[in-house]
């Protein structure tokens, strides 16, 4: 099982590092995309919707998203991410990972309603394997 693209959305360039990493020789997407903030990461799905899915800019159908970003953090996407247009983020499953243990973000993300997992760095093949079989198998 493949899906079409992931987004990373992190400003650590070794967990990206890591993380792609693990994303390719788990052979799970056909593209993988990098955002380190999350103003960057919005400005993808803009373009990725104004392209009409192309191979440059394809709509991501996970994004790994981190908390603590500059710029924009995760929470800070997320609100703008629901202001935009519903053809944008249907079936679009958002994971944050990160390495926050407070027990408050994770309720935070979750009572969002647009968060579906929330996890802790690293992410590991089991965990991609999860949410391929949670998200994408029918």
């Amino acid at each position: 099982m493949k899906v079409n693209c992931i987004l990373l959305v992190d400003d650590d360039e070794s967990d990206n590092y890591f993380h792609e990493y693990t994303i390719k020789k788990a052979d799970i997407c056909h593209n993988l995309k990098i955002a380190t903030d999350g103003a960057k990461a919005l400005e993808y799905i803009h373009r990725a919707g104004q392209s009409g899915q192309t191979e440059e800019y394809p709509l991501p159908d996970i994004i790994f998203l981190d908390i603590n970003m500059p710029r924009m953090n995760g929470f800070e996407f997320l609100e703008e991410y629901k202001l935009l247009d519903q053809r944008l983020r249907s079936g679009i499953v958002i994971t944050m990972l990160t390495t926050s243990l407070n027990p408050s973000d994770r309720e935070k993300a979750l009572q969002t309603g647009i968060v579906s997992e929330f996890l802790n760095k690293p992410l590991t093949p089991e965990m991609l394997e999860e949410i391929l079989k949670k998200y994408f198998t029918k």
